[in-house]
């Protein structure tokens, strides 16, 4: 039987492993097995040389019973309904397992902004908001950027909500930039986040990390952070990273903004200087302490799971690891943080924005990561104790937390 990497199918999986092992009555499992709403959408969008070309698009909200939904909007040429599903039930997780009052959503458009001029990306942007903007807003639906969306493209829908709405509404979405209500602190929110969590399994696990050795898979905005503060926070040696083209390894160590320069420049970290160019499969082998999926879904499977050499795997993008790969890494003794616990820094600094949006009153940058600390650093234990409490895996121990307190609210709307 081959292995399933449908990414709903997965968080469906892993749903049903938590909810047997909470002991979760038939109907609120059901009732969490499923988006409680999906808008699909139609975008006509004309083009710079006057034709009109059609994309297609989906919001969907997946649980609201803790509060508003949040989540990301993706651009990408591969997207699927299915992957936006499942998003959305990580999202609807990650914002329980951090224990900020808001539920879970995600949206995308099928395209490839890299083929899309800035004018084009702008009307499709705001095409998008005018078919979202009826089930959005700052106390349903609130989004925020994801894979190849950006702080201008927030702006553009941010104002396009305004627009229909006929006043500002800074507050109907998050990752703005800052002179329109973004939050300071957002950029690297990602990767600080994870970086707290990777600090906090070091201590349980009593790895001193200053000096070890790291890899960072995918050098978009979260693996470019976390190469930069794996460093300034942890003191570790990057050795290797890449991007969709390949990657990189230097055993002494890369400098993040040389290779950050390298690739602005080249378009690829491969061929970077004093560098050996490796694959992406190679650099998830690698013999390093600490191993940071920030890439793309279904990267570690039963394929090369057993190869995995690293101490600690802190997943940093959304479903890295396959739930067979888990079960592998688990019996071999890897520590792996969860995507939804590991990469939970974004939305909290977003949830962070929401409030700074809606009291109209903003923060300095050292406030931020001292809540950013606070938050991840409670939900890590909270996780790790659920792990150790059940004898299960830590993605199941932050199932366990999250899908808790999600059940938590159901039951008490009445709902089940």
């Amino acid at each position: 039987m081959s292995e399933e990497l449908n990414p709903f199918a997965i968080a469906q999986e892993q749903l049903a492993q938590a909810a047997e092992i909470m002991g979760l009555d038939p109907a609120t499992h059901e009732l969490l097995r499923w988006p409680l709403r999906e808008l699909h959408v139609t975008l006509p969008v004309r083009m710079d040389d006057g034709t009109v070309k059609v994309f297609h698009g989906f919001r969907i909200q997946y649980n609201d019973a803790r509060g508003p939904t949040k989540g990301g909007i993706r651009y990408h040429p591969a997207e699927t309904v299915n992957t936006v599903r499942a998003l959305a039930a990580w999202m609807t997780w990650k914002t329980a397992v951090v224990d900020i009052p808001l539920g879970g959503a995600k949206g995308g458009i099928i395209c490839n902004p890299k083929e899309l001029s800035v004018g084009e990306l702008e009307r499709l942007s705001r095409a998008y908001i005018r078919q979202v903007g009826r089930i959005i807003g700052e106390e349903t639906d609130v989004p925020a950027p994801d894979v190849y969306t950006t702080p201008q493209i927030m702006a553009w829908m941010m104002d396009e909500y305004s627009t229909l709405r006929g006043y500002n509404v800074p507050g109907v979405i998050t990752g703005k930039p800052i002179p329109l209500g973004g939050s300071q602190g957002r950029g690297d929110a990602t990767a600080r986040g994870g970086m707290y969590c990777i600090r906090e399994a070091g201590k349980v696990l009593g790895i001193e990390l200053n000096g070890v050795t790291a890899a960072v898979q995918g050098y978009g905005n979260a693996g470019q952070f976390a190469h930069i503060l794996a460093q300034e926070l942890l003191g570790m040696k990057v050795v290797a990273v890449s991007d969709s083209k390949g990657g990189i390894y230097n055993a002494d160590g890369l400098d993040p903004q040389a290779v950050i320069a390298h690739k602005q420049e080249t378009g690829s970290v491969i061929d970077f200087p004093g560098a050996t160019n490796i694959t992406n499969a190679e650099l998830l082998e690698l013999d390093v302490t600490v191993l940071i999926p920030a890439a793309m879904e279904n990267q570690i499977t039963v394929a090369n799971a057993g190869n995995i050499k690293a101490k600690i795997v802190a997943e940093l993008a959304n479903g890295p690891t396959t739930p067979e790969a888990d079960e592998i890494l688990y019996k071999n003794g890897v520590y792996l943080i969860p995507d939804f616990l590991c990469n939970a820094g974004g939305v909290t600094v977003s949830y962070f924005e929401q409030v700074q949006n809606a009291y109209d009153y903003y923060w300095d940058v050292e406030t931020v990561h001292e809540r950013l600390d606070k938050k991840m650093t409670a939900a890590f234990h909270a996780v790790h104790e659920a792990a150790q409490q059940h004898k299960v895996n830590n993605r199941m121990g932050a199932y366990v937390v999250a899908v808790g307190r999600v059940a938590e609210a159901c039951k008490l709307r009445g709902w089940v």
